[in-house]
């Protein structure tokens, strides 16, 4: 069933999913408690959202989640995704693995690879790699097809992710997560100097009305979710700095939206404003730099540079880094080089 905080819609295509014809004898019932007692895993926030966005129809026509449906109605649900069952193909993609034991393993994911199967990446995924190299890797509640995941991070983020390899420790790994109590340092290189060296973002971030693709801002509080994020400069270049980032929270595309709400969005970000130049000026030579380094790094400089936690069986405290990827390295040299004689 559909989950908005996961919406990746690339089209306007629909695909059937359920077709439910009301019995002729149904008392007057709220829609979305039907369609809770009746679909698999499925809560009912996802069926609220899913009939918020217009993907449940009542015979023919969009509904709202407090319509009391009556006998006889016919009920179709469609989603951007196609049907698929939660089978995983494993595929023999090499992973780089940063630390593993009996319990869990840490993985060094490269910038470009999907962290699970979902609608257009269905292969090529770290999942398909994962179920290649392990067998029978434990799924949490509602989370199948993705075995052994307790986080994620975006396709061109590169960076670490921790691996359960057993049910104890998704359980133990998924509370520390649910409690804030990991400690994940992301490095980026943003759009011009912050005027604080370090810095809070507390605001509301969630899928924009606009955009569902997009995460957006609610400084009201109105919409979204809590979203924190601490950051600290590391390195000022006059038009970008290097960053990092501590996580709170671990919202979808959370640095990067908070980032774009304070004006500073990632560089190469197309999505959130940093795929352009947004700090200097038009001029031929500088024009022709940003472009060579856009070319040189074609996506968000943003990597998961280490991860803390307790491990969730021996309880020792694990602590991994892990250096920025080349084309990130690279871009940063020419900046700094950039920087340096002109």
């Amino acid at each position: 069933m559909y989950e908005e905080d996961k919406f990746d819609q690339e089209s306007d295509e629909l695909f059937e999913h359920y077709r439910l014809k009301v019995d002729s004898g149904q008392q007057p019932l709220r829609i979305d408690k039907f369609l809770f007692e009746r679909l698999p895993n499925a809560s009912r926030s996802k069926i609220q959202g899913a009939i918020k966005l217009g993907f449940v129809l009542v015979n023919d026509q969009q509904t709202k989640s407090n319509y009391k449906i009556r006998p006889n109605d016919e009920i179709v649900i469609s989603l951007p995704e196609p049907p698929r069952d939660t089978e995983v193909i494993p595929e023999n993609i090499p992973l780089d693995i940063v630390y593993e034991d009996d319990h869990l393993l840490v993985v060094n994911k490269p910038a470009g690879m999907v962290v699970h199967p979902a609608f257009q990446n269905w292969s090529g995924t770290l999942v398909n790699a994962l179920t290649y190299h392990f067998s029978h890797l434990p799924e949490m509640t509602h989370n199948e097809g993705r075995p052994g995941l307790v986080h994620r991070i975006d396709k061109d983020t590169s960076g670490l992710l921790v691996i359960a390899k057993t049910e104890l420790a998704m359980n133990g790994l998924a509370k520390q997560f649910f409690d804030h109590s990991i400690e994940r340092t992301y490095w980026a290189l943003v759009w011009g100097e912050p005027k604080e060296q370090k810095g809070t973002i507390n605001v509301h971030i969630g899928r924009s009305p606009k955009d569902r693709k997009v995460t957006v801002a609610f400084p009201e509080g109105d919409f979204g979710r809590h979203a924190i994020t601490h950051y600290e400069v590391i390195k000022e270049l006059r038009y970008v700095s290097l960053i990092k980032c501590n996580l709170e929270t671990g919202r979808t595309h959370q640095i990067r939206a908070h980032m774009k709400y304070i004006g500073h969005p990632l560089f190469g970000d197309s999505t959130y404003g940093g795929g352009k130049i947004v700090k200097g000026t038009q001029f031929s030579k500088y024009k022709s730099f940003v472009e060579n380094c856009f070319k040189l790094m074609p996506r968000q400089a943003l990597h998961a540079k280490s991860l803390g936690f307790v491990h969730p069986v021996t309880k020792n405290k694990l602590y991994f880094d892990s250096d920025i990827p080349s084309d990130f390295k690279e871009v940063l040299a020419r900046w700094e080089k950039y920087v340096q004689y002109n």
